[in-house]
């Protein structure tokens, strides 16, 4: 393929969202290191093909401009025939009715697609619903590896409980240094009571503690940058800084 051809290839298929990645990599990569089984590769495949078929799908839908809307359709219909053999197997692989926690997904799905049509990603809701959306999927890792419902649905709140204070408190720094209002003290209330709940499902053996210690650090960092001696952090290095955070997060959750 020429040069030309895999530009074009990139623009209509990575999305231009950074922070996406994140959002959509950490849940996936915490239900494979705590649950892994043959079917929660397949639908790691599977979430994995659906989340680069966004951007396709906008230029299907003339969302982009026109230019590119045949190349769009053709790269939509190969992500979207991958995506289904994967999730194929996954049911197959790990039976059909373990794939119930997935049905958690529609809720939040569903918002994020309604502001999507209305060209409203960048607003908190549609945020925070794109998170909830991919933190909910280590639930389905872990009945696809034979998990009881309990530990399963423990999983998916501790990723909830780390990706949508991360939403909340990147928004309000980035909000903040722009010079724009800043929703503070909300984003500091739902981390520190993110670091409460995860010591709480320790206690109650459905966490590590490990994941107690990383939720502390997370809300370290929400005060660091939320604080009176807040950083001037450029947004390339915002994120990569969250993404070590979220490694070490899904380390820390995952790990025993």
């Amino acid at each position: 393929m020429s040069g030309s051809g895999n530009g074009l290839l990139r623009h209509l298929l990575l999305p231009r969202d950074h922070g996406s990645w994140s959002l959509a990599a950490e849940p996936i990569a915490l239900g494979l290191l705590a649950a892994p089984s043959p079917a929660g590769v397949a639908l790691a495949l599977a979430v994995g093909a659906l989340f680069f078929a966004r951007r396709p799908w906008q230029f299907a839908l003339g969302r982009c401009g026109s230019a590119h809307r045949r190349p769009a359709l053709i790269l939509l219909g190969l992500i979207t025939t991958c995506a289904g053999a994967a999730l194929l197997a996954a049911g197959r692989l790990g039976g059909w009715a373990n794939l119930w926690p997935a049905l958690l997904t529609l809720p939040p799905a569903t918002v994020f697609l309604a502001l999507d049509a209305r060209h409203e990603t960048r607003a908190a809701k549609a945020e925070m619903a794109g998170a909830a959306t991919f933190a909910t999927l280590p639930a389905v890792f872990a009945t696809l590896g034979g998990w009881n419902t309990t530990m399963a649905l423990s999983l998916a709140v501790v990723m909830l409980l780390r990706a949508v204070p991360a939403v909340l408190v990147l928004r309000a720094f980035l909000r903040r240094r722009k010079g724009g209002p800043s929703p503070t003290i909300p984003a500091l209330e739902v981390s520190a009571a993110a670091v409460a709940v995860v010591a709480a499902l320790n206690h109650a053996d459905l966490a590590t503690g490990a994941a107690t210690y990383a939720a502390v650090l997370l809300m370290l960092r929400a005060l660091w940058l939320l604080g009176p001696f807040a950083p001037t952090l450029r947004a390339p290095t915002l994120g990569t800084l969250e993404a070590v955070l979220g490694v070490v997060f899904v380390l820390a959750a995952g790990l025993g």
